[in-house]
């Protein structure tokens, strides 16, 4: 039971895991911090958040678990800000889909004052955002990554991966840069790809946009995310999006030469080869 849970950045993250923990009975008080009061005033309405505050400092003050739920970039700066107020008890922990540049912050507030920090990301999510579009079983059967550094305290590492279990989460865990690379490959580059196909049709022919049927709409939904996050994560992400998308241009290019050069046979072994791999995805 966590006396005092404080979630910074009451969204759809935010809110989805302010409403968890809530049925779960994780918590006997949450506070919920924003920049407008207004906005969090649902979540206090429907009774999953005790108290609201636009206070980031008073908000995490008295807190025994803190959870950071903004976006990347806004994260990163937030620490500075925060962790003067935690208590060396308080358990830290972020959403942010980017750990790298999350971590190294925290390692070097760490360094002059010890804190039990564990970033986490968990990989759930919608094209929708704010407190609305928030669900109490968005985390049910998610898989969370938590990361680990040389710094990350033992008690932390276990108390923030149970949280997440018992939001109903598969716990994976993960060194920041290698978590960066795996979501580059499996979440950063495909929303890049999203909007750019979106981009694509619209300048190539606009018309076709109005006849889009399910396949289309299925494959570029991502593409209706939060553009100010994701501006944010492709810009956190930047080395290893690179990467992925080099590999990425290069079997586009692959697959346009069989097609331009009619090797049909080349063609057909090439999709069913990877058919085959999307086949084997849990």
């Amino acid at each position: 039971m966590i006396e005092h849970l404080a979630i910074v950045g009451v969204g759809l993250l935010g809110g989805s895991i302010a409403q968890a923990a809530r049925a779960a009975g994780l918590a006997r008080h949450i506070v919920g911090i924003g920049r407008d009061e207004a906005r969090m005033a649902p979540a206090l309405a429907d009774g999953t958040l005790d108290r609201v505050t636009t206070d980031l400092v008073a908000g995490v003050r008295d807190a025994d678990f803190v959870i950071l739920a903004a976006p990347v970039i806004t994260i990163e700066h937030m620490l500075a800000t925060v962790w003067p107020a935690l208590g060396p008890d308080t358990l830290v922990t972020d959403v942010g889909s980017t750990k790298a540049n999350i971590v190294a912050a925290a390692t070097r507030l760490h360094a002059t004052a010890p804190r039990l920090f564990v970033g986490s990301h968990p990989m759930a999510g919608s094209n929708l955002a704010g407190y609305a579009a928030a669900r109490r079983d968005l985390l049910r059967d998610a898989t969370v990554v938590v990361t680990t550094t040389e710094t990350t305290v033992p008690r932390a590492l276990k108390a923030v991966t149970e949280f997440w279990e018992s939001l109903g989460a598969r716990v994976v865990v993960l060194d920041p840069l290698t978590h960066d690379r795996a979501v580059a490959a499996v979440s950063h580059l495909p929303h890049l790809v999203a909007y750019a196909l979106v981009d694509a049709v619209a300048r190539f022919e606009p018309a076709a946009l109005d006849i889009a049927a399910r396949g289309f709409k299925d494959t570029t939904r991502i593409a209706a995310s939060d553009p100010q996050m994701w501006q944010e994560v492709f810009l956190a992400n930047r080395a290893a999006l690179a990467v992925t998308l080099a590999e990425f241009r290069q079997a586009l290019v692959e697959l346009e030469r069989l097609i331009l050069e009619d090797r049909d046979v080349e063609l057909r072994e090439a999709l069913a080869r990877i058919r085959v791999s999307r086949e084997q995805l849990r």
